[in-house]
């Protein structure tokens, strides 16, 4: 079936319905935490940042204590993260202007003026507070699974995101999460296609070629 025949807001559902209620992989507790979170786990992995949390949310529990620290004070506590003296950097900026958790913002635009914080990490922060979806998640799992799917072109996911938010309505904006579990699920770089709910309309699994970076 040509992916240009498709109706994929009705091909997304079952994806979405599977996956709606995942919490993401990041194990925080509140706002303030997946903030955090997300701005270490850049590329790190979800495991390593779930590792080292317990330690650093001890001393730092919210954003006014962590905007009390320096850079260098928090670096025994990321010593394993990558580009940590950057993230360390970062996250005091981020404490210093937001200054208190009822402070943070949760609109993409407000949230992208944050040193450590582009779309794909203001998206998964709304995600997590339940706020209105704005925009579309796309990490390396969605690169990957938009592209066979062919729902997406693009290597590009600013790109990515603005194609799948052209064929999906905001209520289904969901699909980006989903089909990043997809991805860590099924649909990995040698993907279980015989298991995916989504083969039947899945370009790669139907013999089309797609770019897949």
């Amino acid at each position: 079936m040509p992916t240009s025949t498709i109706d994929w807001s009705k091909a997304v559902k079952p994806l979405i319905k599977k996956y709606k209620n995942e919490p993401h992989p990041l194990e925080a507790g509140n706002l303030y935490e997946m903030v955090v979170m997300v701005v270490l786990s850049a590329r790190s992995n979800d495991k390593l940042i779930n590792s080292i949390a317990p330690a650093f949310f001890n001393v730092y529990p919210n954003m006014s204590s962590l905007a009390k620290a320096t850079a260098d004070d928090l670096m025994p506590l990321l010593a394993k993260v990558i580009n940590s003296a950057n993230k360390a950097k970062w996250l005091v900026e981020i404490a210093t202007r937001v200054k208190g958790d009822k402070n943070i913002p949760l609109e993409i635009d407000k949230m992208v003026e944050l040193p450590g914080i582009g779309r794909k990490s203001a998206n998964v922060i709304k995600r997590f507070a339940g706020a209105p979806y704005e925009g579309v998640i796309v990490d390396l799992h969605v690169v990957r699974v938009s592209q066979r799917l062919g729902i997406a072109t693009s290597d590009d996911p600013v790109k990515i995101e603005k194609q799948i938010m052209n064929v999906l309505p905001r209520e289904e904006w969901e699909a980006g999460m989903s089909m990043s579990f997809l991805g860590r699920d099924i649909c990995r770089p040698k993907p279980l296609c015989e298991e995916c709910l989504m083969n039947k309309v899945c370009a790669y699994y139907n013999g089309q070629k797609v770019k897949v970076g």
